[in-house]
């Protein structure tokens, strides 16, 4: 059995009246002000009452039951503002739930995502989505662009059907400073207008390899160099470079059908050798050593990587470009998948 007098000391100023159980999933409880109420606009008590409303809200889940409260609100007649609706602590303004509930929401969307939470409280998704926004717009403080020299920029996925948006970051601190739909130039142009003068300050920007990307930086940011991720450029090299050698050996096999069978499902020999299994790894050996140029180029591939973690420039260029040097896929490697600077 519920205790009356200990429900009520979960909503201030309020005690209960009543409560039923219409099933065995909720709970309806209903309330009754007591003492005089508080002016919304002064904050002064009054005790004169000019008329009441009834309102239905929502409130965190008590033993297991969805909790909804019948809670009677009064306009007060306050002798400084007038007619006013009074102040009750616990209640969100307008909104059909507690404070108690919003700040549980706030607490879960940290730990889950929105449909989930939804689910879980038993609101709706508009609704978790529309506290999310208000948390974030009162705890996030807007981004400071007089401190930022490098950026980071990547777009993923909304929803299937290839519908995407822009995300920008500060490299220094991971502070997320922009998100926009959409990834094209003109989506991405809000971002740089509101960067405004900071512009000119911002050093270099890492990216995948988007040409709307690239080209808007370069039409904004004139200092900046453009740094292209490491798993965009590997798998460009793979497209371009690998792929391109592959099938011109296959070709060159068109009379040697077993040779050439082998050479056309080699493909996926030649990913990460981290990602072959045992038997997969002895084939990948066997094919380079009987294949020159699918030699070359896989180990190049290995070189190229080693870029992303050289300490300099001059240091990167001293390690890998002798190697490229001595093989007849430099020119390949150069012209497609070595990263280019705005310099």
């Amino acid at each position: 059995m519920l205790q009356a007098n200990l429900l009520s000391l979960f909503w201030e100023g309020f005690v209960v009246q009543g409560w039923e159980a219409p099933d065995e999933q909720s709970l309806i409880v209903t309330l009754a002000a007591c003492g005089v109420g508080v002016c919304s606009g002064c904050g002064e008590r009054v005790g004169a009452v000019h008329d009441t409303t009834w309102r239905r809200v929502r409130e965190r889940d008590l033993l297991g039951r969805r909790v909804g409260l019948r809670v009677p609100v009064r306009r007060v007649k306050c002798p400084s503002c007038g007619v006013h609706v009074e102040r009750v602590a616990w209640l969100a303004g307008q909104r059909a739930l507690t404070r108690g509930l919003i700040a549980w929401i706030e607490i879960l969307v940290h730990l889950l995502p929105i449909k989930q939470v939804a689910a879980l409280v038993g609101v709706h998704w508009h609704t978790v989505k529309a506290i999310d926004k208000a948390r974030l717009r009162r705890d996030v403080p807007v981004p400071d662009y007089s401190q930022v020299r490098r950026l980071i920029m990547d777009e993923f996925a909304l929803f299937k059907g290839h519908r995407y948006a822009t995300v920008v970051i500060c490299a220094a601190t991971q502070a997320v400073l922009w998100i926009g739909e959409g990834r094209s130039r003109q989506a991405i142009r809000p971002f740089f207008k509101a960067l405004g003068s900071a512009c000119a300050q911002i050093e270099a920007v890492a990216m995948d390899m988007n040409s709307a990307f690239d080209l808007e930086v370069r039409a904004h940011c004139p200092r900046a160099e453009i740094v292209y991720d490491l798993f965009h450029v590997i798998a460009k090299y793979g497209r371009d470079v690998i792929d391109r050698v592959r099938v011109d050996q296959a070709n060159a096999l068109r009379d040697q059908r077993p040779a050439r069978r082998v050479i056309k499902r080699s493909r996926w020999l030649l990913r990460n050798p981290e990602n072959l299994t045992d038997e997969q790894a002895v084939r990948l050996d066997e094919l380079l050593a009987a294949n020159a140029p699918l030699a070359t180029v896989h180990v190049l591939k290995a070189q190229l990587k080693e870029l992303w973690f050289a300490a300099s420039a001059e240091i990167a260029q001293l390690g890998s470009t002798p190697l490229a040097r001595t093989h007849p896929s430099n020119a390949l490697l150069t012209a497609t998948a070595i990263p280019t600077t705005s310099s």
